[in-house]
């Protein structure tokens, strides 16, 4: 028995195959280029915040829990002393607490506690209260995809945005700010 040769045209898709295949591939990659990173949806957008109850840092006084958020408009930030990211926008969250702008509530992220603590007391402690979120269970209840992440909670205590990255600058004064004075007024 000898093989039968593959015929022409069969032959000619055996090729086009890898480029087509090719092509897909290339333009979902393109297509994802092109979304803005700092648009993770949330299904808790409009939900409460939900229930936690976490000891302080080291050396700080008040831990966080679900309670603390229903009394005013606030941020809550996620952020760790590993986070090359959350240095860039510590310094704004300094102004904004020295300034007494908006309460603002860290939410410390899988940390080694001392670790946190030398990083507040060296860079400054720009949060109301703080939580020691050890092992990140109460991070994946807030949909946590990484540090840092900031949220605006209402007075009735829900979430009302999330900012994934640093707070820049632009995206306070564009974003934040204006939906913080929107909630309360």
């Amino acid at each position: 028995m000898t093989a039968q040769p593959i015929s022409l045209p069969r032959r000619r898709w055996l090729f086009l195959l890898p480029v087509a295949v090719f092509a897909l591939l290339a333009a979902a990659f393109a297509v994802g280029l092109g979304r803005d990173p700092t648009l993770v949806p949330s299904v808790l957008i409009d939900q409460p915040a939900p229930t936690f109850d976490l000891p302080p840092v080291i050396g700080r006084d008040l831990g966080l829990k679900t309670a603390d958020l229903a009394v005013e408009v606030s941020l809550v930030n996620v952020f760790a002393s590993w986070c090359v990211a959350c240095r860039v926008e510590h310094p704004l969250l300094l102004r904004l607490s020295r300034e007494g702008i908006v309460p603002i509530h860290g939410l410390n992220y899988k940390d080694v506690p001392e670790d946190a603590d030398a990083w507040l007391d060296e860079l400054g402690d720009p949060y109301t209260r703080t939580g020691v979120d050890r092992d990140g269970r109460v991070g994946i209840d807030w949909g946590v995809y990484g540090v840092p992440e900031t949220f605006v909670i209402d007075r009735d205590g829900r979430i009302r945005y999330k900012h994934v990255g640093p707070i820049t600058p632009e995206a306070w004064e564009t974003t934040i700010w204006p939906l913080i004075q929107d909630l309360r007024s």
